[in-house]
């Protein structure tokens, strides 16, 4: 569900853990938020800045290796932050607590990251869960946020998309190829606890919230919003696009005939080359 150039080195800074990776001006660090070692890998050397949120249990890698290193070519005055959220990845221990709050608790993580790289106002692209991260991070700081892309996300959850939660619990019946990722960061035996904690906290939203998971902040969302989809997505059902339309002020939709929930990475040279456009006008 979720996807060199030159390599110069970097100084590291100060209080953070850091490891350098060979890719396109890239570095490895942690930082200290709240309870959480938080992970993140930062590429370019821009004034500007924009986070990448990953997807469930997702991670800077696992989820945005194309964008990591592309993105600092195509955007020149941006520095790329991806992280691990809180409990995912690298950003353990401790492990992730998956209550009715946990978005709201990644968008607070998140801003207070990017406060202490030295951001005070930044572009979002979310993807999947992410993408929810940043919805409730642009509707709840208005002023901080430049622009907002989203896509595979929702601001609800629908019965079908309860039921669809429920049936892709069992993670033996994925294809290898769809559980190694994961697998290697959480273990043979860690991914399906992790990935069942996932289900229960997204049921939990369902039945305790009536499903509602940040629609209260949508029309309180000031950023410009670019809101990409693949129009054979499987796991988001096509009326959250239009209400996402209706509910943000200003947006501007892309679709992809062909596309499912990864469209990031399936299609990543173009969805780059999109991205990068809206996020420099």
């Amino acid at each position: 569900m979720q996807f060199l150039r030159l390599c110069r080195l970097m100084k590291p800074v100060a209080g953070c853990g850091h490891r350098y990776l060979n890719s396109y001006s890239s570095v490895e660090k942690q930082l200290e938020v709240g309870k959480y070692k938080i992970n993140f890998v930062e590429a370019g050397t821009g004034e500007k800045g924009v986070i990448l949120l990953p997807g469930a249990l997702g991670t800077a890698w696992t989820d945005f290796k194309p964008q990591i290193e592309q993105l600092p070519a195509l955007l020149p005055n941006h520095k790329v932050i991806a992280w691990d959220p809180p409990g995912y990845g690298k950003s353990r221990p401790p492990e992730k607590e998956f209550g009715v709050d946990f978005y709201e608790k990644d968008a607070e993580a998140a801003f207070r990251l990017m406060e202490k790289i030295g951001f005070q106002s930044f572009s979002i692209a979310g993807w999947s869960d992410g993408g929810i991260t940043g919805l409730i991070m642009a509707g709840r700081n208005p002023s901080k946020v430049e622009k907002l892309v989203i896509w595979g996300s929702n601001a609800y959850i629908t019965p079908k998309e309860a039921d669809i939660y429920e049936n892709i619990r069992d993670v033996s019946k994925w294809s290898a190829r769809m559980r190694e990722p994961m697998e290697n960061v959480y273990g043979v035996d860690g991914f399906p606890k992790v990935w069942s904690a996932w289900i229960d906290g997204m049921l939990g939203i369902y039945k305790q919230r009536n499903g509602d998971i940040c629609k209260e902040v949508l029309d309180k969302i000031r950023a410009p919003t670019f809101i990409l989809h693949g129009a054979k997505d499987p796991m988001v059902v096509p009326e959250h696009v239009p209400h996402l339309q209706n509910s943000i002020a200003e947006t501007m939709l892309y679709v992809f005939a062909d596309g499912k929930h990864n469209i990031h990475l399936k299609y990543a040279e173009e969805f780059n080359k999109l991205v990068s456009d809206f996020i420099k006008k």
